[in-house]
């Protein structure tokens, strides 16, 4: 299948890039409680954040999953359990803190948007089927969309699979088709709709992910098909014209075709360094692939501590419209990062080993009955044949 090199194990700079996707989300929510005048245009596109994961996703699970799917070595059900274990417990752990939050806000006599508390949206949420239209109102954790989409995207991973497994030595087939299916579903949707589906959240957000979702996977086959020159130079033009697009609020379309080069790029530039080659060390050192590994509870966390930190601050610092000095914006965002470890390591890691870890015991302890009750079987045919 490659043609390239072999992929390599771990593509540690794409981990550092959560980091920078997460926080650029948090930057779009965060903004409007600073006392600057004006949005700037990369911060005002930051919802795009959201689309840059849908695209490392359909990336990374084809990195993974996408060759035993195609050689019939994929089992659905432990793929989805992992899946599971690697966003269900911080998303129900934020829900919890999020419930907890405004009903204490609203006993305190703290007003907050009713929304929050929709108990009507509430089973939508628990189950994780939020973006698909079932939830009636924006609620609870609502960054957890996004959570939902991405569970619609890995129920249908073997679609994907099977669609991408096809055209795995046609990668220039797969990028043009779905960039082009992109776009013509990107322009189609706000003609129809009147608004960009880069902006659907509840009702839309399952849609929002799958031409990301399959630009992800076509990315990957021309990363592991064809050669990519000069991977660090363009993994930084790539990085410069997302800048420049989203300050000059260009089409979400182009910006969304540039997340592809980027991860190309980038996947390259794991690649040379496992392979030797002299490479950008930030994005491959500790620091970063940490951060990395966190952009999950960083992106989680953003809309639990906003409500608490921002409303708590506004009580002594507003500024009389509503935000906050600069300085105090910047420890709140500060301590996003600190937040994000914390259930990081006490919730997100634990919580995951825990699940893998019963799901192994259950599969080792299914397997040695299926042995035990062969072996019975096997004993009953002996003795009666010797009867």
């Amino acid at each position: 299948m490659s043609l390239a090199g072999p992929a390599p194990e771990n593509l540690r700079a794409l981990t550092t890039m959560r980091f920078g996707a997460a926080f650029w989300v948090v930057l779009f929510h965060y903004w409007p409680a600073l006392s600057l005048a004006g949005l700037p245009g990369l911060v005002a596109k930051g919802y795009l954040g959201v689309e840059l994961f849908f695209v490392l996703s359909g990336f990374i699970l084809c990195h993974v999953y996408l060759r035993a799917a195609g050689e019939g070595g994929f089992r659905y059900g432990s793929f989805l359990w992992a899946r599971l274990a690697r966003v269900y417990p911080l998303h129900l752990a934020t829900l919890i803190g999020v419930g907890v939050l405004a009903g204490a806000a609203t006993v305190a006599g703290i007003g907050i948007d009713p929304n929050i508390l929709s108990w009507s949206s509430l089973p939508a949420n628990l189950l994780m089927v939020h973006a698909w239209g079932f939830a009636p109102q924006a609620s609870w954790n609502h960054p957890s969309w996004s959570i939902s989409a991405e569970w619609f995207a890995y129920l249908l991973f073997p679609v994907f699979a099977l669609a991408f497994w096809k055209l795995r030595t046609r990668p220039r087939t797969a990028l043009i088709a779905s960039l082009g299916a992109l776009m013509a579903l990107y322009a189609g949707f706000e003609a129809l709709a009147g608004f960009p589906l880069t902006q659907a959240t509840i009702h839309w957000g399952a849609l929002r992910i799958v031409p990301c979702f399959a630009l992800g996977c076509a990315t990957y086959l021309a990363f592991t098909n064809m050669a990519l020159p000069r991977a660090g130079l363009l993994a930084a033009l790539s990085t410069l014209a997302i800048v420049a697009a989203s300050a000059l609020q260009l089409w979400d379309g182009v910006i969304v075709a540039l997340f592809a080069l980027l991860i190309w790029s980038l996947a390259a530039l794991s690649r040379q360094a496992e392979q030797g080659a002299l490479t950008v060390r930030w994005l491959n050192g500790r620091v970063g692939v940490y951060l990395g590994e966190i952009s999950y509870s960083v992106y989680m966390v953003c809309v639990p501590w906003k409500l608490l930190a921002v409303n708590a601050a506004l009580r002594v610092f507003d500024q009389g419209d509503g935000t906050l000095p600069l300085l105090v914006w910047l420890l709140i965002l500060a301590c996003i990062p600190l937040i994000a470890a914390m259930t990081y390591h006490l919730i997100e890691k634990p919580s995951r080993r825990a699940m893998r870890d019963w799901a192994m015991r259950d599969w080792a302890g299914s397997r040695n009955a299926r042995k035990g009750a062969i072996t019975a079987s096997d004993k009953a045919v002996k003795k009666a044949k010797l009867a």
